[in-house]
């Protein structure tokens, strides 16, 4: 893998980790889902959502700096 290559989809992987995570994280009825299956699962994964917020803007501003330039 070539790192062009690398440089093309690394944003859009980062970005569609925070935008997943964050679907999961903001929306109630998903989340009393997780909590009703596994209620441990919510407690790793509300840590971690400032660093999906992080990812969500840093790598859409990325995917958007390689569509312009």
């Amino acid at each position: 893998m070539s790192f062009e290559l690398l440089d093309k989809y690394f944003p859009w992987l980062v970005f569609f980790y925070g935008f997943i995570l964050l679907v999961v994280l903001e929306n109630p009825t998903l989340t009393a889902a997780v909590i009703s299956r596994r209620p441990e699962a919510l407690e790793w994964l509300a840590p971690r959502r400032k660093f999906a917020w992080s990812c969500f803007f840093i790598g859409g501003l990325w995917s958007l700096q390689n569509l312009w330039i």
